[in-house]
């Protein structure tokens, strides 16, 4: 249609062609025989009510159809937080450019679905686009959302000059009133402790039966924010400083999403305690080793970053270099003997004794594995 060619979605009948015959076979008489060929199968039908970045037909550079900045940029946000940003979905030139046959294909075409909340000529209304996040996780829309990217931010590059840039007061722990670093000042620029139970009773994120007794149940303060917005990266990274990556190149910072490799993390155990929370089950399935680490905890925040989260090294698109080591937890949770109080001493020897023993201090899915050697090297480090 309109000069745009689609392949069949049929398999067409295969012909017999020389190449397919075998040849005459050997003693008089012999006739020719058609050579076995598997059948081909047919060609998976496209999906049309999602749009998966990852395909490759899509990998056409941002700006294609997100066009920086979006024209409702100056109204989707409060006026006083407004920046220019893209907040909104391409227009339909976009779509047309490649999909002008299913654009008119169906009633409603089912590729309306991908943005319009009801398709139809009497309702135009989309869904929240997923900027800004804040509207986009009150909607319905974002409760089964699984974004087609991860971001790429450099630590090493921001630590000190974020330090320097934001100067807070000085930060003071009841622990010998240690002053942290500048480099530990900028963490929080980023991070604080996610719903922080304060001087507050109420310690658990979600209301935990009455019969819960020593099961595991979320506590508030567990997790650390991450930003979900480009307030502070507009800061630095606008049109008027002229630091690169600009704004409107998206690709600089959102990669691809790679398979999340097995974390500490089971979503039967979030779901029966009615976590519907975003930033908590998207950094609670993130949770590479220990899903019951709770930063609010006061022994956990007197401590600096550093002492568990190599930060120069971290790169936020390899897992494996944002993993915390098991020796982070020496002195407090690994020692000599398990009567010095160490708990990975204690639950290693309960393992010795049964098999079927389930490490719980820190562990949801991983307690029921075959200890690590890491853990027992570190114990034996600790002796």
């Amino acid at each position: 249609a309109a000069g745009y060619l689609y392949p069949s979605l049929t398999p067409k009948p295969l012909s017999v062609r020389a190449e397919n015959i075998s040849p005459v076979l050997p003693g008089p008489g012999a006739t020719p025989v058609r050579r076995n060929r598997s059948k081909r199968s047919a060609p998976r039908p496209a999906k049309y009510t999602e749009f998966p970045h990852g395909l490759k037909a899509h990998g056409l550079s941002c700006n294609s159809c997100h066009k920086f900045p979006s024209a409702n940029w100056k109204t989707v946000k409060r006026k006083d937080a407004a920046f220019p940003d893209i907040t909104d979905f391409p227009q339909h030139e976009s779509c047309l450019k490649c999909h002008r046959q299913q654009f008119f294909k169906g009633n409603p075409p089912k590729i309306c679905s991908v943005c319009h909340i009801d398709p139809g000529p009497r309702n135009s209304l989309r869904f929240p686009f997923p900027n800004p996040r804040e509207i986009f996780d009150a909607s319905p829309k974002s409760k089964d959302h699984v974004s087609d990217f991860q971001m790429m931010f450099p630590h090493d590059k921001h630590i000190d000059f974020i330090s320097r840039r934001e100067a807070p007061n000085p930060v003071f722990r009841n622990a010998g009133f240690r002053k942290r670093g500048k480099a530990e000042e900028s963490c929080g620029v980023c991070h604080q402790t996610y719903l922080p139970q304060g001087e507050g009773n109420d310690e658990f994120v979600t209301k935990p039966p009455e019969d819960l007794g020593d099961r595991f149940w979320l506590k508030k303060g567990t997790f650390k924010s991450v930003p979900v917005s480009h307030a502070k990266c507009f800061e630095c990274h606008s049109t008027d400083t002229g630091i690169l990556p600009e704004p409107s190149n998206c690709a600089a910072c959102h990669k691809l999403q790679v398979p999340l490799e097995k974390t500490d993390f089971d979503p039967k155990i979030a779901a029966a305690m009615k976590i519907n929370d975003r930033m908590i089950l998207n950094e609670w399935r993130k949770r590479d080793s220990s899903a019951k680490f709770r930063h609010e905890f006061s022994s956990h925040s007197d401590l600096e970053c550093a002492s568990c989260h190599n930060v120069l090294k971290m790169n936020t698109l390899d897992a494996a270099t944002k993993k915390v080591s098991v020796t982070s937890c020496n002195m407090c949770h690994i020692t000599a003997t398990a009567d010095d109080g160490g708990i990975l001493n204690y639950e290693v020897d309960e393992r010795k004794k049964d098999t079927k023993f389930e490490c719980v201090k820190c562990h949801l899915a991983f307690g029921k594995l075959p200890v690590p050697d890491s853990h027992l090297k570190a114990i034996a480090a600790a002796q």
